[in-house]
C-alpha cells in the first residue's frame, strides 16, 4: 500500500498540481498586497479618502466609527467592505490567470502550426535505395 501511495503521489500530475497550488497561494499574497497596498489606496483617495476595509454593517444598536472598534466591542458585523476587497482580489487574479492561459494557448498553437521537419539525409538515402530496389527486374 506504501508503494500504491508512493506511485500515485510522484505521478506528474499530481507533483504538478502541488507546484501549481503553492505557486497559486504565493501569487494570492502577491495579489492581497497588490490590492491592499496600492489599487485599493488611490481609489480610496479620488472617492474622498474612504477605505473600503471599513465599510461594515454593526448589528446593534450603538454606531462604531471603525471596523476594529466593532469587533473590539464585540459586536456582530457585515463586513461588506472586506468582502469588496475579497472580490478585487479574486478579479485581479482570474484576470493574471486569464493573460496566463491565453499566451500559453498563443504557443501551443505556434507549435502545432509549425510544420514538420522533413525527412533526414539517411531517411532519403533508404528511399533511394528503396526505389532503385522496386526498378530491378
Amino acid at each position: 500500500m506504501l508503494k500504491e501511495f508512493r506511485d500515485f503521489a510522484m505521478r506528474g500530475n499530481v507533483v504538478d498540481l502541488a507546484v501549481g497550488i503553492i505557486i497559486g497561494a504565493a501569487f494570492t499574497s502577491i495579489v492581497n498586497s497588490l490590492v491592499k497596498d496600492i489599487l485599493m489606496p488611490p481609489i480610496g483617495f479620488i472617492m474622498g479618502g474612504i477605505d473600503f476595509s471599513d465599510f461594515f454593517i454593526a448589528l446593534s444598536t450603538t454606531q462604531y466609527d471603525t471596523l476594529k472598534a466593532a469587533q473590539d466591542a464585540g459586536v456582530v458585523t457585515i463586513n461588506y467592505g472586506l468582502f469588496l476587497n475579497a472580490v478585487i482580489n479574486f478579479l485581479i487574479v482570474a484576470f493574471a490567470i486569464f493573460i496566463l492561459v491565453k499566451q500559453i494557448n498563443r504557443f501551443k498553437k505556434a507549435e502545432e502550426a509549425a510544420p514538420p521537419p522533413g525527412p533526414s539525409e539517411s531517411e532519403k538515402l533508404l528511399a533511394e535505395i528503396r526505389d532503385l530496389l522496386k526498378s530491378r527486374p
